[in-house]
């Protein structure tokens, strides 16, 4: 008998009501409308309220899911929640979410792989179904980024780039071998000697004889540090790399493909990719104009967005590839 394939029978999404424009910034640091479009083509994302929490966004984004699947919360088996912002140093976001879903004692757990953490997270709950452990797996990817960026003219080259949101599919078995939708291949990569181009430093318990001090904070190790154009030129060659590579796994090619999702991590580097590859406009789909950099909510809140404003049609084959710290780099394709 063959084994049961994942197929996503819900997605949903979430990202707060705040919205934070270029010009917004600019009154807090030095920079401008037209520097921020031009270097990453974000003209606003969506910042938190006072109050709100990482859970808050991913149960709105899961609560979304499962009523596109006419499902409720009882109905996972497992919840794998993807993120690089945790609600706290420990335990992981998913315990806040499975307690706010009502949920008594279903299993959940956290994955950082950063912004290829949802491909990551589909990987694993993938693997849960196919071994027949699970039946129902929810991929959550949630990010609050917006009380941790350095919102000054030190920081302004990372601070405008990064949004809060969550975005959420929820994936079933199928085992019923007329219906060929589904996960068809997925492929992972890491290249952890490039750690420190992309990352965030403090706190963490590596440094003695406490996580975090003065020192730090005044030499600001607690927000995020990125070597830009590093990060760029192996963004836009890995991305095509894993993509190829699976599409060729499942036996696809471009031409295959009916839409093509990015993480959102810059415009530009999306442009590129896209440019290199021969990818046309309309069979590519981008939110960061309006989200800016979700990290690893930003593919599931691109899918829940194609599949509510009708884009994907039962049988179309869609491609998600992502790059980000770690470095990490990801892609997944699947039939809708």
């Amino acid at each position: 008998m063959m084994k049961p394939r994942a197929r996503i029978i819900g997605t949903g999404m979430y990202v707060p009501d705040r919205v934070v424009t270029n010009d917004d910034l600019a009154k807090r640091m030095d920079t401008s409308d037209e520097w921020i479009r031009q270097r990453t083509g974000i003209e606003e994302r969506r910042y938190i309220e006072p109050g709100q929490q990482p859970a808050d966004l991913a149960s709105a984004a899961t609560k979304n899911a499962l009523e596109a699947a006419q499902l409720g919360p009882e109905d996972i088996d497992c919840i794998v929640l993807t993120t690089l912002s945790s609600q706290a140093d420990f335990p992981g976001t998913s315990f806040f979410l499975q307690d706010q879903l009502g949920l008594s004692d279903t299993p959940c757990f956290d994955v950082r792989a950063q912004c290829s953490g949802f491909i990551y997270g589909l990987a694993v709950g993938n693997g849960f179904i196919h071994s027949g452990m699970y039946r129902r797996v929810l991929v959550v990817g949630c990010e609050v980024h917006s009380t941790g960026i350095d919102i000054s003219d030190e920081g302004r080259d990372v601070a405008v780039i990064f949004g809060d949101g969550a975005g959420a599919a929820l994936l079933e078995a199928n085992d019923d071998e007329s219906d060929d939708s589904g996960l068809l291949e997925i492929r992972l990569h890491a290249e952890g000697k490039f750690a420190k181009k992309l990352w965030i430093e403090a706190p963490g318990s590596g440094f003695w004889p406490v996580r975090i001090n003065h020192e730090l904070i005044d030499e600001r190790r607690h927000f995020p540090y990125m070597e830009g154009r590093f990060v760029f030129k192996h963004a836009v060659r890995r991305m095509p790399e894993v993509l190829l590579e699976t599409l060729h796994a499942a036996s696809l090619k471009l031409e295959d493909v009916d839409l093509f999702l990015f993480h959102q991590a810059n415009l530009r580097i999306n442009e590129f990719v896209m440019e290199q590859m021969g990818i046309p406009a309309e069979r590519c789909s981008n939110n960061i104009q309006r989200y800016g950099n979700c990290s690893s909510a930003s593919i599931p809140i691109l899918l829940d967005e194609a599949a509510r404003s009708g884009r994907l049609e039962p049988g179309h084959i869609v491609s998600m590839t992502s790059f980000g710290s770690g470095f990490t780099w990801a892609s997944a394709v699947l039939r809708w």
